[in-house]
């Protein structure tokens, strides 16, 4: 009887069933429907308040998240559209939790000033140079500016926050006397320039301005258009020994103001521009090098500085560089007599003191890095027998070759 009761009100535990008759009918396995009168039930879904529209949204979504991931570990950091995401939805933490984005890594020295001496190699360097900017990727920058070498306060300011505003790196190069960053705030850069023999270099201003060189028979007319005939054809010696300003002082006096800088006084000859002059090629220059002896120069540039001189010497020794370089030798020079010769010695003793010292300085950095020197025959030092007197006039303005130009027009080629 009481087994009979127990079936009636639960199972066996002897627990009352209490789900509706229809549901323990559909547990029983009975019920409406096909077999049994009641349709099984199917399990319930993992999202069962989710539509299939809203499934695919969610797959979507995380599939986006994914494709932001792979991104960040492929560029080393978060994709530039989600930054740009997040700032425009609000201030992003990214910055605050992890810091800036690592800056570009830039070659010691990344700021090179190239303040070019006139008549010293200036041309055959800077188209070198052009070549080497686009093999190496750094940033050659120039001026359209080619015949002011000093300059007043504001421009000098002005010229520094052009530089200084340049991309890195870079190697600025222009004719002008040198520029003090560090007085103007500025950091100052690494300065480099070539030198030459001084009365070489003055013949070879002298016969240039009249007769050009061997890129055009024309260009010296382009050149100096305002320049008489009479003055064009003047003898070298009649403008030395009886002196012609463009043949004495203070024209004479050009070398030194590159390196003394833009002090009114470091274009007047003497012994405290001539010092200034020293001093800044040992604070403020990596390299000052001679013409008479540029392979040796490149060399070291290349060692020096190897993000923008490497393979710089491959480059020079090239037959076709080396055929372009010979279109820029001056024509129809000629040689003053020695009485002349020894005159321009007497004026421009401090350029020779100058000359020498640099000299010096580049033959000891030779022998540190094992380089040898030709072995040519010294050639002796001019002997000043006679001190003559050096004007201080107010000087004038010498013209600059146009760089710019003649490089375009050999491209053009």
């Amino acid at each position: 009887m009481k087994k009979k009761q127990q079936q009636q009100h639960g199972g066996a535990g002897g627990c009352p069933d209490t789900r509706p008759p229809a549901a323990a009918a559909a547990a029983a396995g009975g019920g409406p429907g096909p077999g049994g009168g009641w349709r099984r039930r199917r399990p319930l879904s993992l999202l069962p308040f989710l539509s299939l529209r809203d499934y695919g949204f969610c797959m979507a979504a995380l599939l986006l998240f994914c494709l932001g991931s792979l991104f960040y570990q492929l560029n080393g950091g978060p994709p530039h559209f989600l930054l740009d995401l997040r700032h425009y939805l609000g201030n992003s933490t990214y910055l605050d939790d992890h810091g800036p984005p690592p800056q570009k890594v830039l070659p010691f020295p990344s700021q090179v000033v190239y303040n070019r001496v006139g008549k010293c190699g200036s041309r055959t360097v800077v188209l070198l140079l052009r070549i080497l900017s686009e093999k190496h990727g750094f940033n050659l920058v120039t001026s359209d500016i080619h015949n002011k070498t000093r300059l007043t306060k504001n421009e000098q300011m002005e010229l520094i926050k052009n530089i200084s505003t340049a991309e890195q790196p870079y190697l600025f190069t222009r004719h002008v006397h040198f520029l003090n960053f560090s007085r103007f705030g500025g950091d100052q850069p690494v300065y480099i320039n070539i030198i030459r023999d001084p009365v070489n270099r003055f013949l070879s201003n002298y016969f240039f301005r009249r007769f050009g060189d061997w890129r055009g028979e024309q260009n010296h007319m382009i050149r100096t258009p305002s320049m008489r005939q009479e003055e064009r054809y003047l003898d070298i010696n009649v403008c030395i020994l009886e002196n012609y300003p463009e043949c004495s002082n203070p024209r004479l006096f050009y070398i030194i103001p590159y390196f003394c800088g833009q002090h009114p006084r470091c274009r007047e000859p003497g012994e405290w521009a001539l010092e200034r002059a020293k001093l800044n090629v040992n604070e403020n220059f990596l390299l000052v090098g001679i013409l008479e002896e540029l392979e040796d120069v490149l060399l070291l540039l290349e060692r020096f500085l190897p993000h923008y001189f490497k393979d710089v010497l491959s480059i020079y020794k090239n037959p076709e560089h080396r055929k372009l370089g010979n279109l820029t030798v001056t024509v129809k020079k000629t040689v003053p007599s020695p009485e002349a010769i020894q005159i321009l010695y007497q004026r421009m003793r401090y350029e020779y003191e100058f000359y020498y010292y640099v000299k010096e300085q580049f033959h000891l950095l030779k022998r540190k890095f094992g380089l040898k020197s030709l072995i040519r025959k010294p050639r002796p030092r001019p002997e000043f027998f006679i001190p003559s007197p050096l004007e201080t006039e107010e000087p004038i303005d010498d013209e600059e070759e146009d760089d710019e130009k003649w490089l375009e027009d050999i491209y053009k080629r």
